[in-house]
């Protein structure tokens, strides 16, 4: 055994048969769509960013709902604190 075909795990010709049928189908499909390969590079960047997006504004509500609620309980410590003080 060739230390080509131990690499692509089988013989060449077998493998260069495959990728082409898989190219056909593949490309048949993306005909169907009406995609082309940017229009995958793209879509796949975009579903990085939103996930970014979406994690950064997560993050942005919850410290969000951190400040809200500080509103109200920071001046309420604060004033049970001062009543507190005067005993």
């Amino acid at each position: 055994m060739s230390a080509l075909t131990r690499f692509l795990g089988d013989s060449p010709l077998r493998i260069i048969v495959k990728l082409l049928v898989v190219s056909f189908l593949v490309g048949l499909v993306m005909h169907a769509f009406g995609w082309t390969p940017l229009d995958v590079l793209y879509n796949i960047k975009r579903f990085f960013l939103d996930i970014w997006n979406l994690g950064f504004h997560a993050l942005d509500r919850f410290f969000g709902y951190i400040l809200l609620g500080a509103a109200i309980v920071v001046p309420a410590f604060i004033l049970i604190r001062i009543a507190s003080y005067r005993r």
